[in-house]
């Protein structure tokens, strides 16, 4: 077993969940790197030192420049506002260190373009976390999807659907300004990235997105909302399916639905991340009275489960989602070979939302260039 320093950026929400998964991967998973938690940098020294006791670093960087910097920081993990990704992630490869990001890969299509091509560049490790499409559920179904289980794919409806700002009385966050932390910003990359995963490339799509409240409650009044709450995207893919995207912060009642549906001509295939351990699946074989969807628990049987648990049915959960990762990352900086999905995978996310905001501008299909 062999050590290596983790340098994050960022302590809050993500930051966090990842010091949790650097801490607990090798453990789970019995890595042959073994991650050193060595140091953090956030919004100010005062909070890196206080996220350093908390979470067990070694360090407290005085910001993310003096974090790459240091000779003890063998890999970089970004866990800071998508604003600040493209600086960090460019500065540590002109350093040598393989970098993991969080999504989006950077607040504009630009930005991921230019940390696409610096990752390429210095052939150093590089990948993007959508924890979601990592669950053993997920894995499964494009398991079953690449066997042909359902038969030849005729149609794909996903969505990513949750209420945080259904009210319309909550008032102006940072949330509400600004594209890049709308809707499409911050939740689309992941049904995005889970849709390419199941389904393959886009080849052209139509989209409608749309600010549901205008205004939101502020110290001094109504203050304009300047971002998008929904959106709705037409797709159909490079094989010739048809699909269709929905992702909303306005859906009231819904808390974490990333979820999707698929039909094939041989059967069927349903998910939902409210319910993450659990698969739907159904086969078109049988007499007709005894057919319908079969619901299967994951279990050890499945992929990425075993090491978590020896028990059917008990569970992963979220921050298990955040160790897989962890590992991926791991070993793609142990064999030197990527591990999906790299920046490049990131990229074509970008491009897909770019060309949704294209097509919901003037009403029109357009093609999604590949990344």
């Amino acid at each position: 077993m062999t050590e290596i320093g983790i340098g994050l950026v960022g302590g809050g929400y993500m930051g966090k969940a990842h010091a949790v998964a650097y801490s607990a991967v090798g453990a789970v998973f019995n890595t042959a790197l073994r991650p050193r938690l060595e140091t953090i940098a956030a919004t100010s020294k005062a909070s890196a030192e206080a996220y350093a006791r908390a979470y067990g670093f070694n360090r407290a960087a005085a910001d993310w420049q003096d974090l790459v910097a240091d000779p003890k920081v063998q890999a970089v993990v970004i866990a800071s506002p998508q604003s600040t990704h493209r600086a960090i992630a460019e500065a540590a490869f002109a350093a040598g260190k393989p970098v993991f990001c969080e999504k989006p890969l950077g607040a504009s299509l630009e930005d991921a373009t230019a940390m696409t091509a610096a990752a390429e560049a210095s052939r150093l490790p590089n990948m993007i976390g959508f924890n979601y499409v990592r669950t053993p559920a997920t894995r499964f179904v494009r398991q079953l999807l690449a066997e042909g289980a359902i038969g030849d794919i005729t149609w794909f409806r996903g969505e990513h659907t949750e209420d945080f700002l259904a009210d319309p009385d909550l008032p102006a966050n940072w949330r509400t300004e600004g594209r890049a932390t709308g809707c499409m910003g911050d939740l689309a990359p992941h049904p995005v990235n889970c849709m390419l995963a199941l389904m393959g490339p886009v080849a052209e799509l139509n989209a409608r997105i749309e600010t549901v409240h205008a205004t939101r409650p502020g110290p001094r009044g109504p203050v304009p909302v300047t971002n998008d709450d929904h959106a709705q995207i037409m797709l159909r893919f490079a094989s010739g399916v048809m699909g269709h995207l929905y992702i909303s912060r306005t859906a009231t009642g819904r808390k974490m639905g990333y979820a999707y549906e698929i039909h094939g001509t041989k059967g069927g295939i349903r998910f939902d991340q409210e319910d993450q351990n659990a698969v739907w699946l159904y086969r078109a074989e049988g007499p007709e009275a005894t057919r319908g969807y079969t619901r299967i628990l994951t279990g050890p049987a499945h992929p990425d489960f075993l090491p978590f648990c020896q028990g059917p049915g008990h569970g992963t959960g979220y921050q298990d989602q955040i160790i897989i990762e962890a590992r991926d990352f791991l070993q793609a900086i142990e064999t030197g070979k990527p591990v999906w999905p790299t920046f490049r995978d990131g990229l074509a996310v970008s491009q897909i939302i770019e060309t949704a905001h294209r097509s919901s501008a003037d009403g029109r299909w357009h093609p999604v260039p590949p990344p």
